[in-house]
């Protein structure tokens, strides 16, 4: 192999050294603005959703009003079924019947968490492992 002479346009190590540190902090400084960008769309995106579920939830609640005053007119039947104020008492009684197995079938759910037993443990044999006791 024959050697090549350094020549005065070619570029030492050091300055090749230096481009490589200022190409990868460029390189580096793009990345983060791109992820930044796209970070605003998906937050955009992400606020207008919110807004329309929030707007979804209140015309539900208003059509369970209208539903719950249909009920009450149909429980009437215009006068030949229980006077209205029975009516609409039977309607809510109802809603109290559904919120009751609701708050029921959630109690139940929520005294059948339990602690990560088994994590906890683990976390407790970490200190023994780093000091080299099984």
């Amino acid at each position: 192999m024959a050697h090549v002479p350094v020549q005065d346009g070619d570029p030492t190590l050091g300055k090749l050294v230096m481009d490589a540190q200022r190409d990868i902090s460029s390189l580096i400084s793009k990345e983060i603005q791109l992820a930044k960008s796209e970070i605003k769309v998906s937050v955009k995106h992400g606020g207008v959703g919110i807004g329309l579920f929030a707007g979804a939830a209140f015309l539900a609640l208003l059509a369970i009003i209208m539903l719950s005053v249909a009920l009450a007119y149909f429980i009437h039947w215009n006068g030949d079924g229980l006077d209205l104020q029975w009516a609409f008492l039977v309607v809510f009684g109802l809603y109290v019947l559904i919120a009751g197995l609701l708050a029921f079938i959630g109690l139940r759910q929520v005294k059948k968490v339990k602690a990560p037993e088994r994590a906890i443990e683990q976390g407790r044999q970490i200190p023994q492992a780093l000091k080299g006791r099984p």
